[in-house]
């Protein structure tokens, strides 16, 4: 195994610890970081709930040897800014003085954007960015979605028949798809901040919108309805799609239904598709997408594409996200 390789292998399990924080750290990035030393892991961190402590911190405080020769894997630039909250994972790195760190991605945060870079390398620390960018920013979307968008990371869920149904005519749509795939629907609202219903799925399917796998019911986002009306305290209003934006969340998660779905693809806001089709008929039933305003078929090819194809049980998953976005490395 090449030098390159072993970077590559640590940055992409640095990556997937980070993953263990999405949901649960707006508005800070949920970040992974690794310790290596003599190509053995010596420590690991993720950003923890509520942003503190960073991923860095974390990692830092379980090392147990001196990190001289040592390599720091971490998915973003290391904070440089002072905060009352304890100090900068820059400082911490520089003392601790690794032999090197090597960085998926700099910061977009202007505080520290490059600053934290130039900081460890006049410490004396070899510093390498830019391996796995791509990957990286995706990992952290909502919050590159915060800091260059200025809103939320939205993904729309689809649950459909094979013929783009989502309930029958008379509006009865209980579990289209299989168990295998609602357990990775909740999933999704695990690593959602809040998920967004229609004011008519709301009133005629009473969802719960809650986390029900075992041990996970504790990740269950805010609940928000789009549309007017009273709301019982525990769900919040949003009069139109990008009122997500006035919220705290970095991952939006919408569920249904047609109108909704439709709202939010009018308004161009969507990021993320996610696909869920059961392999049913339904025929005359009601279709997952009301008017978005189109007017042209050339306005709608080439805006999405396919990331992903996964089977759950019977039913198949399809991914899609926009062409173009801000999670993607420039």
């Amino acid at each position: 195994m090449t030098h390159l390789d072993q970077d590559i292998r640590w940055m992409r399990a640095a990556i997937a610890l980070g993953e263990r924080g999405k949901g649960l750290t707006a508005p800070s990035p949920s970040v992974g970081c690794l310790i290596v030393k003599n190509n053995r892991l010596i420590a690991r961190g993720w950003t923890q709930a509520g942003g503190r402590p960073h991923a860095e911190a974390m990692a830092l405080s379980q090392a147990q040897e001196s990190l001289r020769g040592a390599t720091v894997y971490v998915t973003l630039e290391p904070c440089a800014h002072k905060s009352l909250k304890g100090p900068t994972c820059t400082d911490l790195l520089v003392d601790a003085l690794p032999e090197r760190i090597v960085i998926a991605s700099k910061d977009p945060d202007m505080r520290t954007n490059g600053q934290g870079l130039e900081r460890l390398k006049q410490a004396g620390i070899k510093v390498e960015w830019g391996l796995l960018e791509k990957e990286a920013r995706q990992s952290m979307s909502g919050y590159f979605s915060r800091r260059l968008l200025g809103r939320p990371y939205i993904t729309l869920k689809l649950a459909t028949s094979l013929d783009g149904c989502i309930a029958l005519e008379n509006g009865k749509s209980h579990w289209i798809t299989g168990e295998r795939a609602r357990a990775h629907a909740h999933l999704e609202r695990m690593r959602s901040e809040l998920i967004v219903v229609g004011r008519g799925t709301w009133e005629v399917d009473n969802p719960r919108l809650d986390v029900r796998l075992l041990g996970l019911e504790h990740r269950s986002p805010i609940r928000a309805v789009l549309g007017h009306g009273s709301l019982p305290p525990d769900w919040i209003g949003l009069e139109q799609p990008t009122d997500v934006s006035l919220t705290a969340a970095d991952h939006v998660l919408v569920e249904g239904g047609a109108k909704a779905a439709a709202a939010f693809i009018k308004a161009d806001i969507v990021d993320r598709i996610l696909f869920y089709r059961a392999p049913i008929l339904i025929g005359g039933g009601i279709a997952s997408l009301s008017d978005i305003g189109l007017q042209n078929l050339a306005e709608t090819h080439g805006r999405w594409c396919h990331k992903e194809t996964r089977m759950l049980g019977n039913d198949q998953l399809d991914a899609y996200v926009r062409v173009t976005n801000a999670t993607d490395a420039d």
